[in-house]
């Protein structure tokens, strides 16, 4: 049964005014057009409590004492990945039996909710260290200064990545129907490896990297494409080179590489993808390819390059203009790992 609408204060009392002057229940409700047993239940309410406005709902009572609470609260603060049942099971300790809905409902009404974990790199005191000096020695660098910097980075593209996770539309009992079913292989079907570089005006080359990399492999691609990249972006001179901190990129025979080459290097602290804006571009390349649906290795090459190449100047000017924005969320977060 529906709800019906209460009386407001006005008409509580105009019920009550009419009776106190000698009319009947039935007089009454005819002359307010409301029903005769609305009006009953206002006139005994009155005489029982001496008023005409509803007292507020208490609710049922709170299963978890205040002091519960803050216990719970102070517990997820500081481990936050402590499970409900781990809660159930600290308040039985203390007294306090409750269910793990109990749990959820009071974190939630505390502002809380469930979440999955970010993954992010495993970062040591070192790792923390170094990326603080980094963020705070370049935090005051101009914009020109990023716009001078070729990033670069590796990635993995597998054949059916992204495609796994899209979403689909369908109706309550129709999960298993063939066109909202994302069929999936293995191991991802294969995957390639692949070599990049960017700078602020666009992408430059992008390079399949065939069997396992090593330092000889790292330079022949660096000649065969950083250099090449840098003189189809028309980056003149006084350009800065950025790669990770990988071993082969800082070998003793990568390091003369570069320095007989002329090319100066960007000093880079380890773990922090976070802070290299190829980063975002990846994931773009992924998105695209993924819209594709390559069928095989080779396909996954072709479609790679030529999406990468598609990828507009507008959106690696706007990663290095809000470059400052990543070391700001670095110093911000103590050194630890941010959204970026």
């Amino acid at each position: 049964m529906a709800k019906t609408k209460e009386l407001s204060k006005d008409v509580r009392d105009k019920i009550v005014d009419l009776h106190k002057a000698g009319m009947g229940y039935k007089t009454i409700a005819k002359q307010l057009g409301e029903k005769v047993t609305t009006v009953g239940v206002i006139i005994r309410k009155w005489k029982k409590h001496k008023r005409t406005v509803n007292l507020p709902r208490p609710g049922a009572p709170c299963k978890i004492s205040p002091r519960g609470v803050a216990m719970i609260m102070r517990t997820v603060r500081n481990q936050p990945r402590t499970t409900r049942e781990d809660l159930v099971n600290d308040l039985k300790a203390a007294g306090t039996i409750v269910t793990k809905k109990t749990i959820g409902n009071t974190l939630h009404s505390e502002g809380l909710k469930s979440c999955s974990g970010r993954k992010v790199p495993l970062l040591k005191k070192a790792h923390i260290h170094a990326r603080l000096k980094f963020a705070n020695e370049h935090l005051n660098d101009s914009e020109d200064n990023w716009v001078k910097v070729l990033w670069s980075d590796e990635t993995k593209m597998e054949l059916f990545g992204i495609n796994s996770t899209r979403r689909v539309w369908r109706t309550r009992n129709a999960a298993y129907d063939p066109k909202n079913t994302i069929p999936t292989v293995k191991h991802g079907g294969g995957n390639i490896m692949l070599w990049g570089c960017f700078f602020a005006k666009g992408t430059g080359q992008l390079h399949r990297i065939k069997g396992t990399m090593d330092g000889a492999m790292y330079r022949q691609i660096l000649a065969e494409n950083l250099l090449p990249s840098a003189r189809a972006l028309k980056m003149g001179r006084g350009w800065v080179f950025q790669h990770e901190n990988d071993p082969k990129h800082t070998a003793k025979a990568t390091k003369e590489w570069l320095k007989k080459k002329h090319i100066k290097v960007l000093e880079w602290p380890s773990q922090t993808p976070d802070l290299n804006p190829i980063e975002n571009l990846w994931r773009e390349l992924k998105v695209r390819v993924a819209k594709r649906q390559p069928q095989n290795l080779n396909d996954l090459e072709k479609i790679c390059k030529e999406e990468w190449d598609k990828i507009p100047p507008e959106m690696c000017a706007n990663l290095v203009a809000n470059y400052k924005k990543r070391l700001t969320s670095v110093i911000a977060n103590k050194g630890f790992a941010t959204k970026y």
